[in-house]
């Protein structure tokens, strides 16, 4: 009988290592990269060569050209993996498992090319489609969407087939893309709740640091280690004058390091906290500065104008605030509305404004105050178990910024970690 009991353990541990490895499957972790690459922020094309570099830690399945607000497209992603496949044999000496340029060609799609209206949804694109037929790939591990700029494709894909909710894992770099995305988050946040969702508005600043104090792992990392690496790292030098800033890459480094499946715990893409509301301030009157909102909120401004014969969700005012300009929606009945989001903090004047005649422009203040998520309201978007956010423990601040130290404390390791690799590059 102890015989039969020790034969069955081992059977049964046999098996368990069968389900934990996978048989003949590969355990590297699902990616899908949702890139804003080519638009206003050069350090998306940083991000893009980390992950090259490092692709063959991953089971990448797709590369999404999404809204850049610039002149991002899917042709610039193609640009990286030409450069990629010139370097490719010599990344190849030191590790396998590299995807080959023609698969990583073969799954850069374009996502939309503009903001998303004020429901969020609108028509399907390349992007979202293959969002969507990625997700309902039949596996036992979920893809994960690592979104980089806005949420639009995202919000689309779930707009579109629901059923993904179960099926995905996102880590978004939020905080500046939230301002440019703020349609696309209200319609997730509301509709999706129990999505598995990480909204990195601040810790992702950690990697930023100080990337320009002159040092080797900051201002000089590229003179003294990327410089001569290869065609990516000849490319490299182009951006930012050298500066390593790559903003995004902690949806990379938290893929690397750490559990995938425990955000609370420490990685390199940082720690997070459980997110049960997320800010949402409507205004129905126009604001003073004795109003606040939470920093990273989503804020509604809503005017009481001329009923229209026109379409909801035209985009027909513009509220202007902190030097930029954003378009407002008419919902129908008369109603007028645009929300905002930021990370800057303070008192700040706005105006909406619209040619419609008898439209009445509106101007007030707003002040954002340094909190997250902040005092409660009505209007919050009630969020499941599964959604978490930078940490408001004063002692993981750096510079006032939330969960900054989750990040940072990391760097080093993370930037000696790809020193190497760029070592492979100078055939060192």
């Amino acid at each position: 009988m102890k015989k039969i009991t020790i034969f069955l353990f081992a059977g049964l541990f046999a098996l368990l290592l069968f389900y934990v490895c996978g048989s003949g499957e590969s355990a590297k972790p699902r990616i899908l990269i949702s890139t804003d690459i080519g638009g206003t922020d050069p350090d998306d094309n940083q991000s893009m060569a980390h992950f090259l570099m490092y692709s063959n830690l991953f089971e990448t399945e797709g590369l999404v050209s999404s809204p850049s607000y610039g002149s991002g497209s899917v042709s610039e992603i193609l640009r990286m993996i030409d450069l990629y496949e010139q370097d490719l044999p010599e990344l190849q000496k030191h590790a396998d498992g590299f995807p080959s340029p023609d698969y990583l060609r073969s799954i850069s799609k374009q996502g939309r090319s503009g903001a998303a209206p004020y429901c969020e949804y609108k028509t399907a694109t390349e992007g979202s489609d293959w969002i969507v037929r990625c997700a309902r790939k039949e596996s036992d591990r979920p893809l994960w969407v690592l979104v980089w700029g806005g949420l639009d494709d995202l919000a689309q894909a779930l707009h579109d087939a629901p059923d993904i909710q179960d099926k995905i894992r996102v880590y978004w770099i939020g905080g500046p893309n939230k301002k440019w995305s703020t349609n696309s988050y209200a319609y997730i946040a509301e509709n999706f709740p129990d999505l598995w969702f990480i909204e990195n508005n601040a810790s992702y600043r950690g990697f930023i640091s100080d990337y320009k104090r002159m040092d080797e792992f900051n201002g000089k990392y590229c003179d003294t280690f990327v410089r001569g690496a290869g065609h990516l790292g000849e490319d490299f030098g182009n951006y930012l004058n050298g500066n390593i800033k790559m903003g995004d890459t902690p949806s990379l480094l938290y893929m690397m390091h750490g559990d995938l499946n425990d955000p609370i715990a420490e990685s390199w893409g940082g720690s997070f906290v459980r997110f049960a509301r997320s800010p949402q301030i409507i205004f129905d009157r126009p604001a003073t500065a004795r109003d606040t909102a939470q920093i990273y909120s989503i804020m509604e401004f809503r005017v009481k104008g001329p009923r229209m014969d026109i379409p909801a969700d035209s985009v027909c005012m513009t509220m202007t605030i902190n030097k930029q300009t954003w378009g407002g929606f008419y919902l129908g009945d008369g109603i007028y509305a645009v929300r905002h989001a930021t990370y800057a903090l303070g008192t700040m004047p706005y105006a909406i404004v619209s040619e419609i005649p008898g439209f009445p422009e509106q101007h007030g203040e707003i002040t954002v105050e340094n909190v997250w998520p902040g005092r409660e309201r009505d209007t919050d978007y009630l969020l499941g178990d599964n959604w978490f956010t930078d940490s408001s423990d004063e002692a993981l601040f750096e510079r006032n910024l939330h969960g900054f130290k989750t990040v940072s404390k990391w760097r080093i390791d993370a930037m000696t970690d790809w020193a190497e690799r760029w070592a492979w590059l100078k055939n060192e």
